[in-house]
């Protein structure tokens, strides 16, 4: 990563992507874009036990949607769920247990999805994971990859169906201003070579959620597709898997809340679905996949191989 592109980043993101920030964004939102019920409305959120997940569930519980929890830790996510009807007195919040690195697993959960429950508005593709060293997966599978990209791509890909037969279907995925630092590269999808730096690796994974969701966006065109930065947030997996960071900026970051905020205008408000599909936001409104004069531009040719790469590795993957 070059050292203009790390800079310009990190000057944006201290005035862009702070808690007082999102305060300065947050005067020019539309209240009533939030004020809608949105009973009768299912919405599936990955990783929702805790930080922008269980925030963005909170949230959506109490405007009467249906909640579905995908979770990996029983406990946490059955803790979470009794905080949130006690909170909300919304009944109506299921705990699925999986982990979305186990890449086989994915497939078993949605197609098993798909066969019980007859209608899924909304996807929230939240969780994430940062590693600290490379490890793989059963199916021998970069662990990072596994999480933040295959198993996105099959849970989404997987649930489609479902979704389209569903009313004002939309598939949102929380990405990471990270991603801006990163081009596009598909020749190391497992991180084998060179040295690990799982930051980047994440970063990386994030750039190629951005180019996953434009190109699900133009083949899925009845389904409105977005990703968002919810800027630097204060959470359990940001302390763990970047003390530093936390440490030194811990009183600039955003609450869960705030960093949930957007998550929860493009899932439930009508404003959302106004602007086109595939595009990518930050405090409700759309900006840049990139830094100017960073040169992170990717050609079509090398974002097709992308989602080619992804789907035989799906395929290779999927229960017969």
């Amino acid at each position: 990563m070059s050292l203009y592109r790390n800079s310009a980043w990190f000057l944006k993101g201290v005035t862009e992507f702070t808690r007082n920030a999102y305060l300065s964004a947050s005067k020019r939102f539309v209240e009533k874009d939030l004020e809608v019920s949105v009973a009768g409305r299912s919405f599936m959120i990955t990783g929702a036990n805790s930080g922008i997940g269980r925030a963005t569930a909170m949230a959506i519980a109490k405007k009467g949607g249906t909640i579905h929890m995908v979770c990996r830790n029983k406990d946490k996510a059955e803790e979470a769920r009794a905080d949130i009807v006690k909170e909300t007195g919304n009944k109506e919040v299921y705990v699925h247990i999986l982990d979305l690195s186990e890449t086989k697993k994915v497939w078993e959960f949605a197609e098993s999805f798909k066969r019980k429950y007859k209608a899924l508005n909304v996807l929230i593709n939240n969780a994430g994971s940062i590693m600290s060293q490379r490890d793989v997966n059963a199916e021998g599978l970069e662990k990072g990859f596994a999480t933040n990209v295959l198993g996105v791509y099959i849970l989404t890909k997987s649930l489609i169906p479902l979704l389209e037969k569903s009313a004002d279907p939309r598939v949102i995925t929380v990405s990471s201003g990270g991603m801006l630092v990163q081009k596009l590269r598909t020749g190391n999808l497992q991180s084998d070579r060179g040295r690990y730096d799982g930051t980047m690796v994440y970063a990386q994974h994030k750039r190629q959620q951005v180019v996953m969701t434009e190109q699900l966006a133009k083949t899925h065109t009845n389904i409105h597709f977005s990703v968002m930065h919810p800027g630097w947030v204060d959470t359990p997996a940001v302390a763990n898997a970047m003390p530093d960071f936390h440490q030194s900026m811990k009183d600039s970051l955003r609450t869960p809340e705030q960093g949930a905020d957007t998550v929860v205008w493009l899932a439930v408000s009508e404003a959302a679905t106004k602007n086109p599909s595939g595009r990518f936001y930050q405090d409700r409104k759309m900006v840049s996949t990139h830094l100017p004069l960073a040169w992170t531009h990717s050609s079509p040719l090398e974002e097709q191989k992308l989602m080619s790469l992804l789907e035989d590795l799906a395929k290779t993957f999927q229960p017969h």
